[in-house]
């Protein structure tokens, strides 16, 4: 399992958005990547993440690179991930 590519679910780790899930949609170098919640689904915005603050799931979906939110929900919705996306993990400290 390559656990940093595109269309793997993760869980942030650190921010404001804590505990929350996204999904990895482009690859920026070797310590950054962007990630979307989309933000009607999670909350989670388009941003640039250090994959430090990023916890890896076993999930992924089929996104192409740089994929808008209505691709990566519809997406979501195909793979039947839609509740496991609005679920939020409390962070362990």
């Amino acid at each position: 399992m390559t656990a940093i590519q595109i269309g793997r679910i993760i869980v942030k780790t650190d921010g404001r958005e804590a505990g929350k899930k996204a999904v990895i949609v482009d690859l920026i170098n070797q310590n950054y990547v962007l990630v979307t919640g989309p933000k009607e689904l999670t909350s989670v915005r388009r941003r640039k993440c250090n994959i430090m603050h990023l916890e890896p799931t076993d999930k992924l979906v089929s996104v192409k690179r740089d994929a808008n939110d209505s691709d990566v929900s519809a997406a979501i919705d195909k793979a039947g991930f839609k509740e496991f996306m609005e679920e939020v993990v409390v962070p362990q400290i």
